[in-house]
């Protein structure tokens, strides 16, 4: 159980995927739901299984769709007419578009999808946000994505608005951080949800790789770091190392590797060969970084060791810091190796194959 029992959290796109997982922790832990999404009757069965399972009193069902530009004063007035102070705004709903943005995808769907993921999301987090600055308390999730650290080529609208997310939520948790009041944004790699059937993006690599990362162990990432006042949660190792590796490797080369998740499986392989080198590359890159940093600490510590007793508390805090270095390099290293290791083998496989 948290110490929040007895709450309220609004989870909007709450009737499927991470949305509907999130809900179900909020229920376990003893929290009151304010369940939005578009099917009313996907939204009361989720909440007749609650009250019977975890034995959850208070479930509102909101039927609202949020690419209607009125639907979220709808939302806070139902609120505010029901008596409800919202403790917890989950930022959940978003959906995108596959294809390229010139010739293939619908532009009133993209209009559609700015509306739900961004202006929606601002309208909802300016009144809800408004109340908890009010009263100095509250917690508010966002649901980015990896998306949110790099471009995302035949998915360009809505990468951009999870990028729009990352750095909306980073500018309101400084404006809020004398305030009981705390920003966490969730950013999940591809997960085995309906977004790709939805988007129409079946049959791309990234489709493929979802299968692997199940909503309710992303969902279980960003409901952890939101109780603990995070300011993101990438969900995943792999994810972690990705996010890392994008921060070092050139802004083409970011934004290749994302373009080949979204290709159809049988034209990626190739070109994920050298994708996955250069990712090994970045990797084994931040590993290096870890450990120059860490051989500076050494150096400082042996310096410092001749210091004042007031600098205690700084050499503490560098060799925390060090050691947390040292740990991530040697797991960045062990991964680029195996992503290099892999590329290689793949490549005298095929050349054996050539020659015979």
């Amino acid at each position: 159980m948290t110490t929040d029992i007895g709450k309220t959290a609004l989870i909007t796109g709450a009737s499927s995927g991470i949305g509907r997982e999130l809900a179900t922790l909020f229920a376990k832990d003893g929290y009151n739901l304010v369940l939005v999404a578009r099917s009313e009757e996907k939204l009361h069965e989720l909440a007749d299984k609650f009250k019977q399972q975890f034995g959850t009193s208070k479930i509102s069902v909101i039927e609202k769709d949020l690419s209607n530009p009125e639907a979220p004063q709808e939302i806070y007035d139902e609120v505010v007419r029901q008596n409800i102070t919202v403790n917890t705004l989950v930022n959940n709903a978003g959906f995108g578009e596959y294809g390229k943005f010139a010739t293939e995808t619908d532009l009133q769907k993209e209009l559609n999808i700015i509306q739900v993921n961004l202006t929606a999301l601002v309208h909802l987090t300016k009144l809800f946000l408004k109340d908890m600055v009010q009263r100095n308390e509250g917690k508010i999730l966002m649901l980015g994505s990896i998306a949110s650290i790099m471009p995302n080529p035949l998915m360009a609208v809505y990468g951009a608005t999870k990028s729009f997310i990352y750095s909306f939520s980073e500018a309101l948790r400084n404006e809020v951080k004398d305030t009981d009041i705390t920003i966490t944004v969730l950013m999940p790699p591809a997960t085995d949800t309906d977004f790709f059937n939805k988007a129409g993006a079946m049959n791309t690599v990234a489709q493929e790789t979802a299968r692997a990362n199940d909503p309710a162990d992303v969902a279980r990432e960003g409901y952890t770091a939101l109780m603990k006042g995070k300011d993101k949660a990438i969900a995943g190792f792999s994810t972690k190392m990705q996010a890392a590796a994008f921060r070092v490797l050139p802004d083409s080369m970011v934004s290749q590797a994302a373009r080949l998740q979204m290709k159809e499986r049988t034209d990626a392989e190739q070109e994920k060969q050298s994708a996955n080198l250069a990712l090994g590359i970045g990797i084994a890159a931040i590993a290096l970084a870890g450990i120059v940093i860490a051989a500076t600490y050494t150096k400082r510590n042996g310096w410092a060791e001749g210091v004042k007793l007031g600098n205690i508390i700084d050499r503490a805090r560098y060799r925390y810091k060090a050691n947390e270095v040292v740990d991530s390099a040697k797991d960045a290293i062990k991964s680029a190796m195996e992503s290099v290791n892999g590329t290689i083998a793949n490549g005298k496989a095929k050349a054996e194959k050539v020659l015979a």
